[in-house]
């Protein structure tokens, strides 16, 4: 890799070169991104939209460090994430990034408050951070559930703890996968205003992979995808 190459690749908070992900199909390959470069600064609040199949999670996953490329460059503040070590890898997810998933990934044993905390435990913080996990239940709406377990929630509620876990350690990447599918209307909008205030007022750069409009609509950055390529990207104002 020459002096030039890393140069350009070090130019965003985020960075994607020539990105490919192929997964083998039985006797055929299904090509889920083709040739994705994107540069993502630190503060930007990004929607990722397209269809279904579009690549929208994909690459999301390759953003994350839970997938990797096949072909292609995934670079987080200037580390090449390919030459990292497993262990770096996950030392780099728990400090500096959180994620909402479609699925929510709860633990089942814990209930709201632990499993939101849970991601502090990991980080190995040592400093009480109650009176903050507290304010996040408070500000997605979970207050009178803190003790219920996931089996107890709906699944809109689910999504909420989802959200309120991805913002407890105040990540500087938040990645979000359609992080208001499984909400009303009314909450999915109180969710929007709180990570759009976070990102204002902390910096956060946060990623979108959404059908929401009213995400899409708010965000500074959008990038649509279509069979794994950018079909369209604007920022605003530009």
């Amino acid at each position: 890799m020459t002096n030039q190459t890393l140069e350009e690749l070090a130019v965003g908070f985020v960075t994607l070169q020539d990105v490919h992900k192929v997964y083998p199909l039985g006797k055929t390959e299904v090509h889920a991104v083709q040739g994705v470069s994107l540069d993502i600064q630190e503060g930007d609040f990004i929607s990722i939209a397209g269809p279904s199949g579009s690549g929208k999670s994909t690459v999301l996953n390759m953003i994350g460090c839970i997938d990797v490329p096949t072909k292609g460059s995934v670079i987080l503040d200037s580390q090449d994430t390919k030459t990292l070590k497993d262990r770096e890898i996950t030392s780099l997810r728990h400090r500096f990034i959180g994620f909402i998933f479609q699925s929510f990934n709860l633990i089942p044993v814990l209930n709201t408050y632990e499993n939101i905390e849970f991601p502090l435990l990991l980080a190995r913080k040592k400093l009480s951070q109650r009176e903050w996990i507290e304010h996040l239940i408070e500000e997605v709406g979970l207050k009178d559930w803190i003790s219920h377990r996931p089996n107890e929630l709906s699944g809109g509620q689910r999504q909420r703890v989802a959200i309120a876990r991805a913002l407890v350690t105040k990540p500087r990447l938040v990645l979000a996968d359609e992080p208001t599918a499984n909400l009303d209307s009314d909450t999915g909008e109180k969710i929007i205003e709180l990570m759009k205030r976070i990102n204002r007022e902390q910096g956060t750069t946060f990623i979108f992979s959404t059908h929401d409009q009213d995400i899409v609509q708010i965000a500074d950055h959008v990038i649509r995808l279509l069979d794994g390529k950018i079909a369209e990207e604007q920022r605003r104002g530009q």
